[in-house]
Protein backbone atom coordinates (compact mmCIF):
# COMPACT_ATOMS: atom_id res chain seq x y z
CA UNK A 1 0.00 0.00 0.00
CA UNK A 2 2.71 2.20 0.91
CA UNK A 3 4.52 1.67 -1.93
CA UNK A 4 1.37 2.14 -4.43
CA UNK A 5 0.79 5.68 -2.85
CA UNK A 6 4.49 6.09 -3.15
CA UNK A 7 4.74 5.65 -6.92
CA UNK A 8 1.34 7.68 -7.05
CA UNK A 9 3.48 10.76 -5.30
CA UNK A 10 6.36 10.22 -7.93
CA UNK A 11 4.16 10.43 -10.90
CA UNK A 12 2.48 13.45 -9.78
CA UNK A 13 5.81 15.22 -9.30
CA UNK A 14 6.90 14.33 -13.18
CA UNK A 15 3.88 15.26 -13.92
CA UNK A 16 3.60 18.98 -11.98
CA UNK A 17 6.98 19.35 -13.45
CA UNK A 18 6.26 18.46 -17.14
CA UNK A 19 3.57 20.60 -16.97
CA UNK A 20 5.45 23.55 -15.33
CA UNK A 21 8.19 23.30 -17.91
CA UNK A 22 5.40 23.72 -20.80
CA UNK A 23 4.22 26.50 -19.20
CA UNK A 24 7.50 28.02 -19.13
CA UNK A 25 8.55 27.11 -22.26
CA UNK A 26 4.66 28.85 -23.83
CA UNK A 27 5.28 31.87 -21.37
CA UNK A 28 8.59 32.53 -22.00
CA UNK A 29 7.97 34.46 -25.79
CA UNK A 30 4.91 36.67 -24.33
CA UNK A 31 7.45 37.78 -20.97
CA UNK A 32 10.72 38.40 -23.72
CA UNK A 33 8.37 40.61 -25.70
CA UNK A 34 7.42 42.53 -22.14
CA UNK A 35 11.13 42.57 -21.10
CA UNK A 36 12.06 44.43 -24.66
CA UNK A 37 9.17 46.74 -24.93
CA UNK A 38 10.62 48.05 -21.47
CA UNK A 39 14.69 48.76 -23.04
CA UNK A 40 15.98 50.67 -25.09
CA UNK A 41 16.94 49.44 -28.54
CA UNK A 42 20.84 49.13 -27.68
CA UNK A 43 19.85 47.41 -24.44
CA UNK A 44 18.24 44.43 -26.05
CA UNK A 45 20.68 42.73 -27.90
CA UNK A 46 23.77 43.89 -25.52
CA UNK A 47 26.19 41.88 -24.14
CA UNK A 48 25.95 40.92 -22.00
CA UNK A 49 22.38 39.65 -22.30
CA UNK A 50 19.87 41.03 -19.66
CA UNK A 51 17.06 39.52 -18.01
CA UNK A 52 15.25 42.51 -16.79
CA UNK A 53 15.43 46.08 -17.92
CA UNK A 54 18.48 48.49 -16.05
CA UNK A 55 15.90 51.14 -15.94
CA UNK A 56 11.97 50.42 -17.18
CA UNK A 57 11.48 52.51 -20.40
CA UNK A 58 8.08 53.28 -20.29
CA UNK A 59 7.88 56.32 -22.27
CA UNK A 60 8.37 53.13 -25.04
CA UNK A 61 4.72 52.91 -24.73
CA UNK A 62 3.41 56.55 -25.19
CA UNK A 63 6.12 56.72 -27.94
CA UNK A 64 4.82 53.65 -30.16
CA UNK A 65 1.15 54.46 -30.17
CA UNK A 66 2.04 57.98 -30.93
CA UNK A 67 4.52 57.81 -33.46
CA UNK A 68 1.95 56.03 -35.96
CA UNK A 69 -2.12 56.30 -35.62
CA UNK A 70 -2.14 53.15 -33.62
CA UNK A 71 -5.58 53.73 -31.91
CA UNK A 72 -6.68 54.57 -34.89
CA UNK A 73 -5.62 50.90 -36.35
CA UNK A 74 -7.28 49.66 -33.22
CA UNK A 75 -10.92 50.58 -33.92
CA UNK A 76 -9.70 49.23 -37.44
CA UNK A 77 -9.42 45.77 -36.39
CA UNK A 78 -12.09 45.76 -33.98
CA UNK A 79 -14.75 46.62 -36.07
CA UNK A 80 -13.51 44.05 -38.15
CA UNK A 81 -13.84 41.50 -35.18
CA UNK A 82 -17.16 42.21 -34.59
CA UNK A 83 -18.50 41.79 -38.45
CA UNK A 84 -16.32 38.38 -38.65
CA UNK A 85 -17.79 37.48 -35.74
CA UNK A 86 -21.68 38.55 -36.66
CA UNK A 87 -21.01 36.56 -40.22
CA UNK A 88 -19.73 33.50 -38.17
CA UNK A 89 -21.74 32.72 -35.82
CA UNK A 90 -25.18 33.65 -37.97
CA UNK A 91 -23.93 31.51 -40.99
CA UNK A 92 -22.40 28.78 -39.23
CA UNK A 93 -24.86 28.11 -36.73
CA UNK A 94 -27.91 28.00 -38.75
CA UNK A 95 -26.41 25.55 -41.27
CA UNK A 96 -25.44 23.43 -38.15
CA UNK A 97 -28.73 23.39 -37.19
CA UNK A 98 -30.41 22.64 -40.28
CA UNK A 99 -27.41 19.30 -40.56
CA UNK A 100 -28.65 18.91 -37.11
CA UNK A 101 -31.65 18.95 -36.60
CA UNK A 102 -33.29 18.86 -40.13
CA UNK A 103 -34.14 15.66 -41.89
CA UNK A 104 -33.62 16.29 -45.63
CA UNK A 105 -32.34 14.13 -48.47
CA UNK A 106 -28.98 14.27 -49.23
CA UNK A 107 -28.00 15.70 -45.75
CA UNK A 108 -24.92 13.73 -44.88
CA UNK A 109 -23.67 14.14 -48.21
CA UNK A 110 -23.74 17.90 -47.85
CA UNK A 111 -22.56 17.92 -44.77
CA UNK A 112 -19.42 15.66 -45.95
CA UNK A 113 -19.18 18.68 -49.18
CA UNK A 114 -18.85 21.28 -46.27
CA UNK A 115 -16.43 20.08 -44.48
CA UNK A 116 -14.41 18.92 -47.09
CA UNK A 117 -13.47 22.77 -47.82
CA UNK A 118 -11.29 22.81 -44.74
CA UNK A 119 -9.08 20.57 -46.83
CA UNK A 120 -8.76 23.84 -49.12
CA UNK A 121 -5.59 25.56 -48.56
CA UNK A 122 -6.18 29.07 -48.42
CA UNK A 123 -2.96 29.65 -50.38
CA UNK A 124 -5.05 27.97 -53.31
CA UNK A 125 -7.58 30.93 -53.35
CA UNK A 126 -6.00 33.81 -53.01
CA UNK A 127 -5.11 35.09 -56.09
CA UNK A 128 -8.94 34.06 -57.62
CA UNK A 129 -10.15 35.88 -54.49
CA UNK A 130 -8.32 39.02 -55.28
CA UNK A 131 -9.06 38.95 -58.85
CA UNK A 132 -13.01 38.78 -57.83
CA UNK A 133 -12.81 41.65 -55.51
CA UNK A 134 -10.45 43.71 -57.91
CA UNK A 135 -13.04 43.10 -61.08
CA UNK A 136 -16.16 43.76 -58.69
CA UNK A 137 -14.33 47.27 -57.58
CA UNK A 138 -13.97 46.25 -53.61
CA UNK A 139 -9.89 46.15 -53.50
CA UNK A 140 -8.92 48.32 -50.50
CA UNK A 141 -12.10 48.37 -49.09
CA UNK A 142 -13.04 45.87 -46.00
CA UNK A 143 -15.59 43.89 -47.54
CA UNK A 144 -12.98 41.33 -48.47
CA UNK A 145 -12.03 41.09 -44.71
CA UNK A 146 -15.81 40.27 -43.46
CA UNK A 147 -18.07 39.12 -45.86
CA UNK A 148 -17.09 35.80 -46.94
CA UNK A 149 -17.61 35.14 -42.91
CA UNK A 150 -21.18 35.19 -43.92
CA UNK A 151 -21.15 32.21 -46.40
CA UNK A 152 -20.32 29.31 -43.66
CA UNK A 153 -16.44 27.82 -42.46
CA UNK A 154 -16.32 24.25 -42.45
CA UNK A 155 -15.09 23.99 -38.63
CA UNK A 156 -17.35 25.90 -37.11
CA UNK A 157 -20.29 24.36 -39.00
CA UNK A 158 -18.60 20.91 -37.54
CA UNK A 159 -17.89 22.01 -33.81
CA UNK A 160 -21.72 23.63 -33.91
CA UNK A 161 -23.24 20.51 -35.26
CA UNK A 162 -21.48 18.54 -32.59
CA UNK A 163 -23.02 20.13 -30.08
CA UNK A 164 -26.60 21.02 -31.01
CA UNK A 165 -26.33 17.09 -31.79
CA UNK A 166 -26.07 16.80 -27.77
CA UNK A 167 -29.41 18.64 -27.10
CA UNK A 168 -32.23 16.42 -26.68
CA UNK A 169 -35.08 16.18 -29.60
CA UNK A 170 -37.68 16.37 -27.23
CA UNK A 171 -37.00 20.50 -27.58
CA UNK A 172 -37.92 20.34 -30.89
CA UNK A 173 -41.22 18.20 -30.40
CA UNK A 174 -42.63 19.86 -27.36
CA UNK A 175 -42.05 22.95 -29.62
CA UNK A 176 -43.95 21.76 -32.64
CA UNK A 177 -46.34 20.94 -30.98
CA UNK A 178 -46.78 24.41 -29.83
CA UNK A 179 -46.83 25.34 -32.69
CA UNK A 180 -43.27 27.06 -33.32
CA UNK A 181 -41.51 26.60 -36.72
CA UNK A 182 -37.39 25.44 -37.37
CA UNK A 183 -36.16 29.21 -37.29
CA UNK A 184 -38.30 29.58 -33.67
CA UNK A 185 -36.99 26.47 -32.53
CA UNK A 186 -33.55 27.94 -33.48
CA UNK A 187 -33.68 31.05 -32.71
CA UNK A 188 -35.41 30.76 -29.70
CA UNK A 189 -34.93 27.33 -28.03
CA UNK A 190 -31.46 26.08 -29.24
CA UNK A 191 -29.20 29.26 -30.03
CA UNK A 192 -29.43 30.00 -26.34
CA UNK A 193 -28.69 26.69 -25.16
CA UNK A 194 -25.63 26.59 -27.23
CA UNK A 195 -23.33 29.60 -25.01
CA UNK A 196 -20.34 27.60 -24.81
CA UNK A 197 -20.14 26.44 -28.16
CA UNK A 198 -21.19 30.00 -29.83
CA UNK A 199 -18.37 31.61 -27.85
CA UNK A 200 -15.80 28.89 -28.77
CA UNK A 201 -16.47 30.30 -32.39
CA UNK A 202 -16.15 33.62 -30.98
CA UNK A 203 -12.90 33.25 -29.51
CA UNK A 204 -11.52 31.63 -31.90
CA UNK A 205 -12.63 34.22 -34.85
CA UNK A 206 -11.30 36.94 -32.32
CA UNK A 207 -8.05 35.42 -32.49
CA UNK A 208 -8.18 34.79 -36.47
CA UNK A 209 -9.22 38.14 -37.45
CA UNK A 210 -6.82 40.24 -35.33
CA UNK A 211 -3.85 38.43 -35.93
CA UNK A 212 -4.22 38.08 -39.64
CA UNK A 213 -1.85 39.88 -41.57
CA UNK A 214 -1.87 38.36 -45.21
CA UNK A 215 -5.14 39.57 -45.47
CA UNK A 216 -5.33 43.07 -44.65
CA UNK A 217 -1.59 43.38 -46.19
CA UNK A 218 -3.51 42.13 -49.80
CA UNK A 219 -6.47 44.11 -49.51
CA UNK A 220 -5.98 47.37 -48.09
CA UNK A 221 -3.73 50.12 -49.56
CA UNK A 222 -4.76 53.50 -47.72
CA UNK A 223 -2.94 53.92 -44.32
CA UNK A 224 -5.83 54.74 -42.73
CA UNK A 225 -7.59 51.78 -42.93
CA UNK A 226 -4.67 49.62 -41.78
CA UNK A 227 -5.45 47.36 -38.73
CA UNK A 228 -2.85 46.89 -36.06
CA UNK A 229 -0.53 43.99 -37.69
CA UNK A 230 -0.18 45.99 -40.28
CA UNK A 231 0.60 48.90 -38.08
CA UNK A 232 3.37 46.87 -36.27
CA UNK A 233 4.89 46.30 -39.67
CA UNK A 234 5.58 50.27 -39.68
CA UNK A 235 7.78 50.09 -37.29
CA UNK A 236 10.54 48.01 -39.69
CA UNK A 237 12.31 50.10 -42.24
CA UNK A 238 14.44 48.90 -44.95
CA UNK A 239 17.87 49.73 -42.95
CA UNK A 240 16.65 49.28 -39.44
CA UNK A 241 14.07 47.77 -37.32
CA UNK A 242 12.52 49.79 -34.17
CA UNK A 243 12.66 46.94 -31.63
CA UNK A 244 11.63 48.67 -28.49
CA UNK A 245 8.96 50.30 -29.92
CA UNK A 246 7.55 47.43 -32.02
CA UNK A 247 7.83 45.17 -28.50
CA UNK A 248 5.92 47.89 -26.84
CA UNK A 249 3.13 48.31 -29.98
CA UNK A 250 2.56 44.13 -29.60
CA UNK A 251 2.51 43.86 -26.03
CA UNK A 252 -0.75 46.37 -26.45
CA UNK A 253 -1.85 44.96 -29.20
CA UNK A 254 -2.26 41.47 -27.09
CA UNK A 255 -3.92 42.40 -24.33
CA UNK A 256 -7.27 42.34 -26.21
CA UNK A 257 -6.92 38.57 -26.78
CA UNK A 258 -5.69 37.60 -22.94
CA UNK A 259 -8.72 40.04 -21.76
CA UNK A 260 -10.90 37.76 -24.48
CA UNK A 261 -9.99 34.61 -23.57
CA UNK A 262 -9.79 35.41 -19.61
CA UNK A 263 -13.52 36.09 -19.30
CA UNK A 264 -14.90 33.91 -21.85
CA UNK A 265 -12.28 30.68 -20.93
CA UNK A 266 -14.79 29.01 -18.90
CA UNK A 267 -17.88 28.47 -22.35
CA UNK A 268 -14.46 28.02 -24.20
CA UNK A 269 -13.28 24.91 -22.33
CA UNK A 270 -16.69 23.65 -21.84
CA UNK A 271 -17.74 24.48 -25.78
CA UNK A 272 -14.75 22.50 -26.74
CA UNK A 273 -15.41 19.52 -24.63
CA UNK A 274 -18.93 19.35 -25.58
CA UNK A 275 -18.11 19.67 -29.38
CA UNK A 276 -16.95 15.99 -29.50
CA UNK A 277 -19.71 14.23 -27.38
CA UNK A 278 -21.74 13.03 -30.08
CA UNK A 279 -21.90 12.54 -33.50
Amino acid sequence: MKSHKKNRTIKRMFLWTAIILVCIISLFPFYWMVRSSLMTKTEIFGTPMRWVPEVPQWDNYSEALTRIPFMRYFWNSFLLVILNIVGKVLSSSLVAFGFSRIEFKGRNIWFALVIMTMMIPWSVLLIPQFMLWSQVGLYNTYFPLFFPAFFVDGFYVFLLRQFFATLPREYDEAAIIDGAGYFQIYSRILLPMCKPALMTVCVFTFMNTWNDFIGPMIYLKDTDKFTVSLGLQQFISQYTTEWHYMMAAATVAIMPMLVMFFFAQRYFIEGMNFAGVKG
